[in-house]
Parts: C-alpha cells; structure tokens; sequence
C-alpha cells in the first residue's frame, strides 16, 4: 500500500560565517561580534529566500585561506555537518572566488552560494517590473561570468600539442591523453552569449531609463518636491510609505521585500503636494555591482530633493546599520542632500527608552520619532518635511482681492492656508500661506498689500 509522505518546501541549507582575528574592532565589542551579527542577519536573509536553516558553523581565524577561505581542517567540519544535518545548501557569509566556490563544493560534494548569490535571488523572486527583471539578470550574468569553468562532461576540453615532437593537429594524436579535442568551445559560446545578453539588456535598460526620465521631466515641470524613504532593509520604510500616502504597498518581515520603486502624491500641511517614494533597502555589505545594476531603480534617491532616512530604532544595533546607510549614500554621491531621520518602530520601545529620545533636544533636522504601524508621530513628521523640504518654500502673504477674483480666491483656499480673512467693502483681506508656485500661477503680487509681498516670486 502506497504511503503519502510530507516533502518539505524548503531547500535545507548550513550557513557559514568567517571573522578575522587582526580586524580592527569597537571599543568593548569582542572579536568577531560584527561578524556573528553579520551571520545572523544571513539567516533572515536565507529565510527570505526560502530557505531553511539546518545549522550554522563560525570560524575566526587570522586571514583566509586562498583556495578554501576557512582552511582544509574547517572545511572537513563544514562537510560533516552538513551531511549529519542533511543541508545540500551551504552558504557562505562572505564574497567567494570562483576557485574558492569550485574548491568548497568538491570537498564537501554540498552546493555553495555566497552573500551576492543569496542576494540576488532574493531579488530575483521580488522583482515584478520588466525594469527590476531586467536589472536583476545583469547583475547575475555579471556574477555568473567569471564563475563559468570549462570543467563539466557537456564541455570539450583543451586541446595541445604536448608530444615529442610538438607535431600533429588535434586528431594528430601528440597531445597529452584526456585533453585532446576541438577545444572548450561550449564554454567560449556560453561567454559570447552572455556577452551579448548584457549589451542587450545594457540596452534595454537604457531605454526603461530614458522613458523615466521623461517621466520625470514631466513630473517636475509642475514644482512638486520629490522625497525618497532610503533604510537598512526590513527597518519599516514600505509601512511608512503606506501611512503617509494610503497606498497599498506590500508589507513584509522578510528582507528586500521591496524592490521596485513606487511613488505616490501626498499633501503637507501647507497644503504643497509632493512625491514620496519607496525604494529598495539598503544591506552591510552590498556589492558594488547590485548598485551599479540597479541604478535606474535608485535614480530616485538621485533625483530628490530631501531623503527620509528610516531607522529601526528598536533594533539595538541601529547606530551601526545607519552607518551603513550612510556608506551608501556616499558611494551614491548624495551624502549631501537635504537628509530628515526619522526613528520608527517607537511602539517598540520601553517607556524608559521612550522618554529619552522624547526628552532629547531635537534639531531641524530631526530624528523625528514615529511608529508607522501604530500610526504614530506621523503629523509631527510631516511638518518636518514642511520646514526641511528646499522646494516650493512656503511663502506668507498680505492679500486684498476683489470679491469678483472668486476663483482665486477659491484656489487660495484650497492650495494654501488662509490665517485671516475679512469682508472690506468690496475686497477680501486676508493673510495665507501658499506654496510660492501657486504664487506665481496666481500672479497674487497684483493683489498684495503695500510691503507685504515677497519679490522673489513676483
């Protein structure tokens, strides 16, 4: 009789982590603590991926080992482990050579990705836009290309003329026993191809760029002010991003959840309309290749003109993570934009903790506290984006209108704020706030009191 068993979904896999003992370190952090976090935070990664975690395995020792990174001795443990936790997956919590990845896979019969590698597939499963498909494929063709080997049955292997006499062609029969043939034609056919797959998508990401760029012209040939949320991944930008525009982008525990940008409209306080968007998060350690791939999706950190810095302030390690943050911005090139932190998942906080970011003296520039989820903190963000966004300032005016300019009169109403009004005689009187576009689209200095009108938007 037919038995039905339970197969499970996920792929098992051991995770590896390396620290060196000589790396400098923080005061009072013991050896090999960033690296143990570090490997933590693989495990998230790894469970994003699909993965389930069997074991992890650490190592600190003085340097790598160029042909294995953790040494023959660490490798034989690595391959018990594995095969007494049943894990076909090892992962590596490092960046490895092609000849370190050959190395490690036939000494433990075990296949082995490395961070880049996990990373990738995670952004391979989140990718939705044709944009964030094709950005995706770059970059693994990019990986893949060094790591392309001609060892394999389906592969010719290198010819040679290795013989006595140095004669004879390929069917001569002077080369060295096992390696005569045509030569590893599949392999220099498998590099043409990629070759020519990533000038192909090279190309089709230009085009995807040059049609979100006219976009973009479009968008700012209406003076609204562009803010992108930037983060370490899963510190709560896509709940934020939903809180303050009602969108319904997807929100998940699970890292790089988000992958393709999504803007939205929403309005400040001053009644000015800007675009927020949500972009992908940002990790320690990101290949420099990821950024280069996916710089059509980070165009929107280029092109705004204030960046939200989201940062889990419950996570203690949340110092650490801005800095990393901060590392990407700089490779980047807008450390010096206009930048507002705001520190989210406050809910999660002790009172006591609480009390002290409350009580602590806040700048213009924040950090601004907030719990996205609970729906905390959000007015006072948004005035904060009032007084720190350089686009479209707020300018105050002295008006007096004919009651006849109703529609300007509406307009005002609805595009700015008005602090005072009165009926005199046949005018309107009154004091407001409108972003200095509207100013200028309403041609208000024709209504302005004497001395109460700014000339910079005349």
């Amino acid at each position: 009789m037919k038995v039905a068993h339970e197969t499970a979904g996920s792929e098992r896999a051991l995770l590896v982590g390396v620290a060196w003992k000589r790396a400098p370190r923080l005061p009072g952090l013991p050896a090999g603590q960033p690296e143990r976090e570090s490997l933590a935070e693989l495990a998230e990664l790894a469970r994003s991926a699909g993965a389930e975690i069997a074991s992890t395995v650490f190592q600190l020792r003085d340097s790598a080992d160029p042909a294995t990174l953790v040494g023959r001795g660490k490798l034989d443990e690595i391959r018990a482990e594995a095969t007494a936790r049943n894990a076909p997956l090892i992962i590596f919590d490092r960046n490895l050579s092609p000849v370190q990845q050959r190395n490690i896979e036939n000494a433990t019969n075990c296949r082995v990705i490395d961070r880049t590698q996990l990373i990738l597939d995670i952004f391979a499963r989140h990718a939705r836009s044709r944009e964030g498909q094709l950005q995706v494929e770059l970059a693994q063709l990019d990986y893949l290309m060094p790591r392309l080997t001609g060892r394999g049955t389906q592969m010719s292997r290198l010819g040679g003329k290795s013989g006595a006499g140095g004669g004879g062609g390929a069917g001569g029969g002077t080369g060295r026993i096992g390696v005569r043939g045509p030569g590893e034609k599949k392999l220099e056919t498998d590099r043409r191809r990629i070759r020519e797959r990533v000038r192909k998508i090279q190309s089709q990401i230009e085009e995807v760029r040059k049609q979100r760029g006219l976009r973009r012209e479009a968008r700012q040939a209406v003076p609204l002010g562009t803010i992108a949320l930037v983060g370490y991944t899963n510190a709560g930008k896509s709940t934020l991003f939903n809180a303050l525009s009602r969108a319904d982008v997807l929100v998940s525990s699970k890292m790089f959840a988000t992958l393709d940008p999504t803007v939205r409209a929403i309005r400040l306080p001053s009644n000015r309309r800007v675009l927020v968007s949500d972009t992908v998060g940002f990790i320690r350690d990101l290949p420099k290749g990821l950024l280069t791939a996916f710089r059509a999706t980070l165009e929107e950190v280029h092109e705004a003109a204030l960046i939200l810095h989201v940062s889990d302030v419950s996570n203690p390690h949340h110092t650490e993570l801005d800095a990393e943050v901060d590392k990407i911005l700089l490779e980047l090139g807008v450390q010096d934009r206009p930048r507002l932190c705001v520190f989210n998942k406050m809910d999660l906080l002790g009172p006591e903790e609480r009390d002290t970011l409350s009580a602590a003296p806040k700048g213009s520039a924040g950090p601004i506290l907030v719990s996205a989820r609970m729906g905390q903190g959000l007015d006072e963000l948004l005035r904060g984006i009032d007084d720190a966004l350089p686009v479209d300032p707020v300018v105050r005016l002295s008006l007096r209108l004919p009651l006849a300019e109703g529609r300007t009169l509406a307009l005002v109403h609805a595009l700015g704020r008005v602090l005072r009004s009165a009926v005199e005689d046949s005018h309107m009187s009154l004091e407001a706030e409108v972003p200095e576009s509207v100013a200028r689209r309403l041609r208000l200095a024709q209504f302005a009191d004497r001395g109460t009108y700014r000339s910079s938007v005349t």
